[in-house]
């Protein structure tokens, strides 16, 4: 007995806990800052966390009434039908549901390189095939339409990163209007707006209001802090949204997430704190840290330090978990999550101090 064949298909390399660093090390846990994986500075919305406490007890019971709930209040806030909210767990959970609802097998899709590996792992989950379009270093990472519709060739679905993962770079709402227009009408364009908190550009939610081709993901890890628990959704157009129906798996997101991602719903100063520390962390980094970086609307920054993976060894074993870019098949590239002042301060000055070393 074998599986099928999955040789095609790659491994999801997450970033490593401070836990598991720490043990490998020999170091306190305490001691360390971790701002490899693009996690909320300052925790989960204490709101969630008491709204989690006190769902402890409904454990038992299936989340009908509380995935109803926040569906409601995810459709008022994205000012929608109920039906266009594709709950899920996390944002990839509705990657998988898009992929379950639009894919036939062997049809393709259109993925950034750099990019979020995930997109490419679930088309192939679902037994599509995966093309690429590529992000120019030499362009700064520039999301244009050009940028895709160059390597468009009639894929069923075009993923959209915006703010883009690892680069902080956007696409304008006219960029993804006009890869929508350009597109095959029977390709939905997805834009991935998990990062889109902390960025200044609007949503481009405005495009479902007359066009049937763009769905939107968004998720509660990030400036919500509530990556642990698992918690996304996909917004998607009116005219097709009942497919939901026929493709989600029973009860996709837990009692527990639901609950938390209703009281996190109500808790604005947690993320108003996220995202102006956010702001600021971006800044503090471009300014003080020595080597080249991008301009960046997510929480997280590139920086450009040659041999990304030596830098970031250093600073691990100096308390400063951040994420070699490697995987991404940027090898000279570390991506640095905001972190708190202190925290930010902190990593600024053992990078500064390992890039010193490294380039000696």
């Amino acid at each position: 007995m074998e599986p099928r064949d999955l040789s095609a298909h790659t491994v999801y390399r997450a970033g490593r806990g401070i836990e598991e660093v720490a043990r490998e090390l020999g170091l306190d846990p305490d001691d360390m800052v971790k701002l490899a994986s693009n996690e909320n500075m300052y925790g989960p919305s204490p709101k969630a966390v008491e709204a989690i406490r006190g769902a402890a007890e409904r454990m038992h019971s299936y989340p009908k009434a509380s995935h109803a709930d926040l569906v409601d209040e995810l459709a008022d806030k994205w000012d929608v039908t109920p039906e266009q909210v594709w709950l899920s767990n996390g944002g990839d959970g509705a990657l998988d549901c898009l992929a379950r609802a639009m894919l036939d097998p062997g049809q393709d899709v259109l993925v950034p390189s750099p990019g979020f590996a995930y997109y490419a792992m679930s088309a192939r989950y679902h037994h599509g095939e995966v093309t690429e379009y590529t992000l120019s270093k030499a362009d700064d990472f520039a999301q244009t339409a050009d940028t895709v519709l160059k390597d468009y060739d009639g894929e069923r679905i075009v993923y959209l990163t915006s703010p883009h993962n690892p680069t902080g770079a956007e696409f304008s709402t006219d960029a993804v209007r006009t890869i929508a227009e350009e597109t095959d009408e029977q390709t939905l364009v997805v834009v991935d707006e998990a990062y889109g908190e902390f960025s200044e550009q609007p949503s481009k939610r405005p495009l479902l209001d007359d066009r049937d081709d763009v769905a939107l993901l968004r998720t509660f890890s990030k400036a919500y802090g509530l990556a642990g628990v698992r918690l996304g959704y996909a917004v998607v157009p009116e005219d097709w949204a009942d497919a939901y129906a026929r493709i989600n798996t029973p009860f996709s997101a837990s009692e527990l997430a639901c609950r938390a991602g209703l009281a996190a719903l109500e808790d604005d100063d947690h993320v108003e704190r996220s995202v102006d520390t956010a702001a600021w962390a971006r800044e503090y980094i471009a300014e003080e840290l020595d080597a080249p970086t991008w301009d960046s609307a997510g929480n997280f920054i590139l920086a450009a330090v040659g041999d990304a993976s030596a830098v970031a060894d250093a600073a691990q074993e100096r308390g400063i978990i951040i994420r070699d870019c490697s995987s991404f098949g940027l090898p000279e590239c570390i991506r640095i999550t905001c972190g708190t002042r202190e925290d930010t301060e902190r990593a600024v000055s053992v990078l500064n101090e390992v890039i010193e070393v490294v380039e000696a």
